[in-house]
């Protein structure tokens, strides 16, 4: 009998949406620095231009894609409700997307590793 939690996917199905969910969070990252100048061009310095124009839109398909992975991941590794909330409100700052990456990263690494001993399976 494992002790594998019954509540957790499979760890390859974790594994699969952790890598969803690093390029997107990386990506959202990325893209709120890009919002923020977007904004100072557009409403500080009154700049019109294809970026002022278009970026916001975009910007919220990234997120909307970042928020779809966090949820993703969040209930395929079991999180609770307070955590994936935390995370997904994570896409609001800048900076934070990344280190809230590389903190989810090490937890379900571990996690990960765990169900391996667990499981008697073998790393893929």
């Amino acid at each position: 009998m494992s002790t594998y939690p019954q509540t957790l996917a499979k760890p390859q199905q974790i594994r699969s949406a952790l890598s969803i969910y690093r390029v997107l969070a990386i990506i959202a990252g990325i893209a709120l620095f890009v919002l923020i100048l977007e904004m100072v061009m557009k409403y500080a310095f009154k700049q019109t231009n294809v970026l002022t124009e278009y970026w916001s839109p975009i910007h919220g398909i990234i997120y909307f894609a970042y928020a779809v992975s966090v949820a993703n991941l969040g209930l395929k590794a079991a999180w609770g409700p307070v955590r994936i909330v935390k995370n997904l409100l994570a896409g609001f700052v800048p900076v934070l997307p990344w280190v809230a990456e590389r903190r989810n990263t090490a937890e379900t690494e571990a996690l990960l590793s765990r169900a391996y001993v667990a499981g008697g399976s073998e790393p893929a």
